[in-house]
């Protein structure tokens, strides 16, 4: 199944840094988020993207996982000559990830 099937996500951007959160839906969906969604499994879906360290961050209160991105963003917003390459689209981009289902 894809990550969006279970999960939305929300995003900002500062400097060459992106940071990427994914909010399960449901409360009972956190584990299985937790388990698959890994800093390396984020890394390795961005690979052409993110060239600096990823790193996670959960947060089972909310049944959200955050992703700070390092190097991902061409330089900065303001520097970068990509097209949509900011924190909304690698949001969206992030959620088409292919997770085991349940």
């Amino acid at each position: 199944m894809q990550l969006r099937d279970i999960a939305h996500s929300r995003a900002g951007d500062k400097g060459d840094i992106s940071n990427l959160s994914v909010i399960a839906y449901a409360p009972q969906d956190f584990a299985l988020l937790e388990q698959y969604l890994t800093a390396e499994v984020v890394k390795d879906h961005f690979s052409g993207v993110a060239f600096g360290e990823v790193i996670r961050y959960a947060l089972p209160q909310l049944g959200a996982l955050n992703f700070v991105l390092h190097k991902a963003l061409g330089g900065g917003v303001t520097r970068s000559l990509a097209l949509d390459a900011h924190g909304k689209c690698l949001s969206s981009a992030l959620l088409s990830l292919q997770i085991p289902d349940a």
